[in-house]
């Protein structure tokens, strides 16, 4: 199980590295199609955020994380996470995303990816890496 966390958290971290070019490109090249990139980087890198966490609660023995919102609040209940209605949010917004478009809702959510989201997903791997899973 030990190989299967280091392969995640590799995958994560891949992702988590791919969101920040996008997101330093896009500062520096203003064009929708790179926004769109941010966002997209952004809706594979919270999958697989919540994922990390889902599989780390699990190993822990706590099985009520299963979908994306109930991991996050097992998350916040034992400490993996701070900020729980930062989660939910990026949940609610990356379902916004892939369900529906509006170009200011993208534009909306762009800045809390820029201004907030990665932070808090960075934050996350910071905290996630150097975890043991047996």
């Amino acid at each position: 199980m030990a190989k299967r966390w280091d392969e995640r958290i590799s995958d994560y971290k891949n992702a988590l590295e791919r969101l920040n070019e996008a997101i330093e490109e896009s500062k520096t090249i203003n064009s929708s199609t790179i926004r769109d990139g941010v966002i997209q980087r952004f809706e594979f890198t919270l999958e697989l955020s919540w994922k990390v966490m889902k599989y780390f609660l699990n190993s822990e023995g706590l099985t009520e994380a299963k979908a994306p919102k109930s991991t996050i609040r097992a998350g916040f209940n034992n400490e993996v996470i701070k900020n729980a209605k930062l989660w939910i949010d990026m949940i609610e917004d990356r379902n916004l995303t892939t369900h529906t478009y509006s170009q200011s809702t993208s534009d909306e959510i762009y800045e809390k990816i820029i201004h907030s989201y990665y932070k808090e997903l960075k934050v996350f791997y910071l905290n996630m890496k150097d975890k043991e899973v047996e």
